[in-house]
């Protein structure tokens, strides 16, 4: 079975750090490009940043730009995310997904996500 488990969430002060995972099963990760979403209250998922197959190439929501890096490992299934510089409106919960696309920044592209994690950045 397919399945995304995001871990690294939780409470940081801004100007402080987090290094979210996203640990995969069920299929060949290779296969699909990761993308990272967020989803504050009352708010759409937005996009965070995505990286191709193997990593070559990744995209970065202007708000993070700078300060946020994707990568990936795929001997270990596993993707993750350098958040550096929190700020308070970075807190939302974080879903990492799986995408079929070259590279994507469009949620609808995606056909497999986690569960989401919490990420809440105090000022």
């Amino acid at each position: 079975q397919v399945q995304l488990v995001e871990s690294g969430g939780g409470l940081v002060q801004a100007g402080g750090s987090l290094r979210l995972s996203c640990s995969t099963s069920g299929r060949v990760f290779s296969n699909y490009a990761m993308g990272w979403f967020r989803q504050a209250p009352g708010k759409e998922r937005d996009f965070v940043a995505a990286i191709t197959r193997y990593g070559g190439t990744t995209t970065y929501a202007d708000s993070v730009k700078e300060r946020f890096t994707v990568s990936r490992d795929n001997a270990k299934n596993t993707l993750f995310l350098q958040m550096n510089n929190l700020k308070p409106e970075d807190t939302a919960v974080y879903y990492c997904a799986q995408t079929v696309k070259t590279i994507s920044e469009r949620p609808s592209e995606y056909v497999n996500w986690g569960q989401g994690t919490q990420i809440t950045v105090s000022s």
